[in-house]
């Protein structure tokens, strides 16, 4: 089916998918705010004096949590058949959103010298998460959940079929 020739979705549709897409975030954000923040200043300070490498931890438990969520429920219309190719997107894609949290973290905290835990979590869970998630729902829905959405799918053989018929 051509581009031109693709069923439209309708707002509706787009802010659901937003929301959806919305949902699994904050879940995925809280996951990652609290195992970044209980590394470095939990008990016991596990990563107290390694900031990136808590952030990392923390952006890869919550990763799997945001695969789960999208897959299954966000763009569950639009996955595709290829179970690993979309997890090695998803996992390159959420890399280069753990690029620009933690490239934040580093700025603020090695250039700026701002180390206090709340500019911590200002740069890597404000800042580079808000920048991350913009980065990671275009990407998501253009590079990672590639598939045409089912429902839509069907629309477009239908009007194929009508026109051929």
């Amino acid at each position: 089916m051509h581009t031109s020739q693709r069923p439209r979705r309708t707002w509706g549709q787009r802010f659901a998918e937003l929301g959806r897409f919305g949902s699994v975030g904050a879940v995925a954000y809280v996951i990652d705010l609290g195992l970044f923040n209980l590394l470095r200043f939990g008990p016991g300070e596990l990563l107290g004096e390694k900031p990136l490498t808590a952030k990392v931890i923390s952006v890869v438990v919550a990763t799997i949590v945001s695969w789960l969520g999208n897959r299954y429920w966000t763009f569950s219309q639009q996955r595709t058949e290829g179970r690993v190719r979309e997890l090695l997107m998803f996992g390159l894609v959420n890399g280069g959103g753990m690029l620009i949290a933690v490239g934040c973290l580093w700025f603020s905290h090695y250039v700026l010298e701002l180390t206090s835990p709340l500019a911590d979590n200002i740069a890597a869970n404000v800042v580079g998460v808000g920048l991350g998630t913009i980065f990671r729902y275009f990407c998501y829905k253009y590079v990672v959940f590639t598939g045409a959405p089912k429902a839509l799918a069907e629309v477009g053989r239908a009007r194929d079929d009508d026109a051929e018929g």
